[in-house]
């Protein structure tokens, strides 16, 4: 999210560093895929982004992600049965699904049911609430020391928390509760004030507090679309960030959103407005629900597709889950098509508003570099929903070349995603049975 003008953006989005002990190399050793139809058609601007950022072809990048999603469904099913001995779950560097567990017991049905295993000293409840106990104690010290801290993830593969601390006098002299065990601290680049974003054409929208021919405005907001979404109304609805919203913790948060004219902004259409928003709180989620108006509609802006360079679409087939290792791909005109891997499945950071409120925001992590203007924006596995970007560590940077060399000495781009299922599930849950009750993302078979 930026804003047009030198006014501060209402929220910054604490920068996020590569958790290089999850994913040490990129997973290069894919296993030979089957040939599948579904391949050919993908946009080429994605076949060339899978090529370039995954180094394999489009069937082998369309199995993994399949792969993956198995092996979540079948983690979920395990952690139900046997909650003491799950220690998680994640795809391999050479693209084979891995669970840990903590006996030698629950290992000899893991091997049985065909996945690989290992042994962990620590169940994924006492990591968790490891999470959990950290982040209570982020939130009670004073903004000018918890400002240090990035972000917090599990890492599953080496049982510990991962902690990104800003690599600065402040950060270095940061101590952190000893009464956590299991904890490794990684230095990334400072944050440091508001994120300036650029704006990006064709998968843009904008919006302001007031009408965009209000004498009083001086900026607008520019953000990306995410998926497109219905409810059982049949109302036609985007999902894309909550901290997207100018109106964001206002009385009325509700606030118009258009298609940019750069010619002439105040003549910009509207295509819909915020109904919804989220940032942070009890769900710990950062997401906004647009109802897009019968201009959006009778334009085909609520298909289930997601747009890419030159105006290509990959059309949706369903809804995925983060599970580290799995292979991403986020669309956007001003990075187009990037790729890269879900580096932590739980990741959470501190985003502060303009009043300097401090708002908890859960999601995972992904090495696809991400540009400014790509707030909102879709992240898919395969060529299903996965989630949206929420922040990333490369926001500043001109271009994703540029993002890699300045952030290869901490580990590269980092991307910070909410995951689709939980907005949908929170969407419902607080609708009330009404606008967005059953929403599911548009999707085609």
């Amino acid at each position: 999210m930026r804003k047009f003008s030198a006014r501060r953006a209402s929220v910054r989005t604490a920068s996020l560093a590569f958790v290089s002990a999850v994913l040490v190399s990129p997973l290069l050793a894919a296993s030979p895929a089957a040939a599948d139809p579904a391949a050919d058609a993908l946009p080429a601007e994605l076949v060339q982004a899978i090529a370039r950022d995954l180094k394999m072809s489009p069937a082998e990048y369309l199995d993994r992600a399949a792969k993956a999603q198995e092996l979540r469904n079948y983690a979920k099913e395990f952690r139900a049965e046997r909650p003491d001995e799950f220690a998680g779950a994640w795809m391999g560097t050479d693209g084979k699904p891995v669970l840990a567990v903590t006996s030698l017991d629950a290992a000899r049905v893991v091997a049985a049911d065909g996945y690989q295993t290992r042994l962990a000293p620590i169940n994924a409840d006492n990591l968790e609430g490891s999470l959990d106990q950290l982040n209570n104690w982020i939130t009670s010290i004073p903004r000018e020391i918890s400002g240090a801290i990035n972000s917090v993830a599990i890492d599953f593969l080496n049982s510990q928390l991962v902690v990104s601390v800003a690599n600065t006098p402040g950060g270095h002299l940061l101590n952190l509760p000893t009464l956590i065990a299991n904890i490794k601290v990684v230095l990334s680049p400072d944050g440091g004030g508001p994120v300036e974003r650029r704006p990006m054409g064709g998968d843009t929208y904008i919006s302001a507090p007031t009408a965009l021919d209000d004498s009083a405005l001086h900026s607008v907001d520019v953000c990306s679309f995410g998926f497109n979404s219905v409810d059982n109304a049949g109302n036609a609805l985007n999902i894309s960030a909550g901290h997207c919203n100018p109106n964001l913790g206002k009385a009325n948060e509700q606030a118009e959103v258009y298609l940019p004219n750069v010619r002439n902004l105040s003549a910009s259409p509207q295509v819909g407005t915020f109904v919804t928003t989220q940032l942070g709180g009890r769900s710990a989620l950062d997401y906004s629900v647009i109802r897009l108006n019968d201009t959006a509609v009778n334009a085909g802006m609520d298909q289930p597709s997601v747009r890419g360079a030159n105006g290509t679409t990959l059309t949706l087939t369903g809804v995925a889950d983060p599970i580290t290792g799995a292979p991403v791909c986020k669309s956007g005109q001003s990075s187009t098509f990037t790729c890269g891997y879900v580096v932590a499945d739980r990741v959470e950071t501190q985003l502060y508003t303009a009043e300097g409120q401090s708002k908890t925001v859960r999601g995972f992590a992904s090495s696809a570099c991400t540009l400014g203007g790509d707030s909102g924006g879709a992240i898919v596995s395969g060529t299903r929903a996965l989630g949206i970007t929420s922040g990333s560590n490369a926001a500043d940077a001109p271009n994703c070349n540029e993002a890699n060399t300045a952030l290869a000495s901490y580990g590269g781009t980092a991307t910070l995603g909410i995951p689709i299922r939980a907005i949908l599930a929170d969407i419902d849950a607080n609708s009330g049975g009404g606008l967005g009750s059953g929403i599911q993302v548009r999707t085609r078979a």
